[in-house]
């Protein structure tokens, strides 16, 4: 069953981010598709997409990552240099889709995972 999921990695502490906000939306869409916060392992409870709500397209995952660092730090006020992540990806469908992020406050990464 296709579907799409994602989790992330603080890679500055080498353990998950938990408490992070992930919002999903189509590309240049304004309409939020799916939205969560990250579990104890970095991870969305449920798939972002799955069964018929997955449809081939371009979307784009934010991943709020300022709120993430700040909130470690205790410091709401405090700029992160880092504040939202955007991730812009195509699904084409049929298969299984995982996008991971590797974060830390200053830079991140991203990969097509399995």
């Amino acid at each position: 069953m296709p579907k799409l999921t994602t989790h992330v990695l603080d890679t500055s502490t080498g353990k998950p981010a938990v408490g992070l906000r992930v919002v999903l939306r189509l590309a240049d869409e304004p309409d939020i598709v799916a939205e969560g916060l990250t579990n104890s392992d970095g991870r969305l409870d449920q798939p972002l997409l799955e069964g018929t709500a997955f449809v081939p397209g371009t979307y784009e995952l934010t991943f709020h990552v300022g709120d993430y660092f700040r909130a470690q730090k205790g410091a709401a006020s405090d700029a992160a240099f880092l504040d939202l992540v955007p991730v812009r990806f195509g699904l084409s469908g049929g298969r299984a889709y995982h996008v991971p992020l590797l974060i830390q406050p200053y830079g991140y990464s991203t990969y097509r995972g399995s």
